[in-house]
């Protein structure tokens, strides 16, 4: 066990490195000069070279790309994610601040999904090659194809503009969220469904739901308890994946919605060229991702120990 937990925590730190250094040279070899676009947006007016040169300096931004990023993780390593450049903050506040906003949109966003794609998926499954498992199909289809922003906007149309039933912008309340959660949730639900059709298909045609069944259980007893049980551990696994692509969905739903959270702060942060803010978010929807991986797989454990028992092995 201390074995698997060594490897799991070297991989975790060799995904982290990684992003780390491809974000960081993305960034060094992107166009454009932070120096000019922030001074330029605090005073309203194009800075002399020496003024852009002495914030250059001030920021190390003159420095190879390599010493750069060693004054970075070093600060890293010991907590520090350094200074906005444009809010002359600490990232780490900006981020504390923001990552309230992005978690509590991707859970209400994953409740969603998991809310519309389990009994849909399950009754599909169920009453397979009727006109119930086609529709459903057809939705699922539909819902991964649509775009978020564009399904986002219709919303906003129809239920916000037209019946006036929820907020078109803005957080702090529960109506705030209701759109913004349907529009990141759609997508996920419509590929949890499918998962979840698959998996019962499956499961239903196993020995000891017909052993249920012949011991005269009912018929939901049988599809609820005995075979969704099992037939979560692929869902699990998927949700899980999905996380780290919910949290960068919330980037364009924030946008549309105008909420506050991390992918506002992201794309503020990129017209802005403030460096230091995109590298924050990037590292830390990274460490979620890799987090969200680790918890998948103690989940694993839970609907099933026949899984722990293998690892032993």
């Amino acid at each position: 066990m201390l074995i698997t937990l060594l490897r799991r925590l070297g991989s975790t730190a060799f995904v982290v490195t990684s992003v780390s250094v491809i974000t960081y040279g993305l960034i060094f070899l992107t166009p454009g000069d932070p120096a000019h676009t922030i001074l330029h947006a605090q005073r309203g007016t194009p800075p002399s070279e020496a003024e852009a040169a002495a914030f250059r300096a001030e920021h190390g931004l003159d420095e190879p790309f390599l010493v750069q990023y060693i004054a970075w993780i070093t600060d890293v390593l010991q907590g520090n994610l350094g200074t906005s450049y444009a809010h002359s903050e600490n990232v780490s506040a900006l981020l504390v601040a923001q990552f309230p906003h992005t978690v509590e949109l991707a859970i209400a966003a994953i409740f969603v999904s998991l809310v519309l794609a389990v009994p849909i998926g399950v009754t599909s499954a169920v009453h397979r090659n009727t006109w119930i498992d086609r529709a459903s199909q057809i939705g699922a289809l539909v819902g991964v194809s649509m775009p978020n922003f564009w399904l986002g906007y219709l919303l906003i149309l129809a239920v916000s503009l037209h019946l006036g039933l929820t907020p078109t912008s803005g957080s702090g309340t529960i109506s705030h969220l209701v759109l913004p959660a349907i529009t990141l949730g759609t997508g996920l639900a419509a590929i949890v469904t499918r998962l979840v059709r698959t998996a019962m298909l499956e499961v239903l045609n196993e020995n000891y739901v017909d052993t249920a069944r012949s011991k005269g259980v009912r018929e939901r007893l049988v599809v609820y308890k005995h075979a969704l049980r099992n037939a979560l551990i692929p869902v699990v696994t998927i949700v899980g994946l999905q996380f780290g692509f919910v949290l960068n969905g919330a980037v364009v739903v924030e946008a549309v919605f105008q909420r506050p959270g991390l992918g506002t702060l992201l794309v503020d942060a990129i017209f802005a060229r403030d460096y230091p803010v995109v590298q924050g978010v990037v590292l830390l929807t990274a460490v979620a991702f890799v987090v969200t991986n680790q918890l998948v797989d103690l989940a694993y454990v839970a609907l099933d120990p026949r899984i722990e028992r293998g690892d032993r092995r």
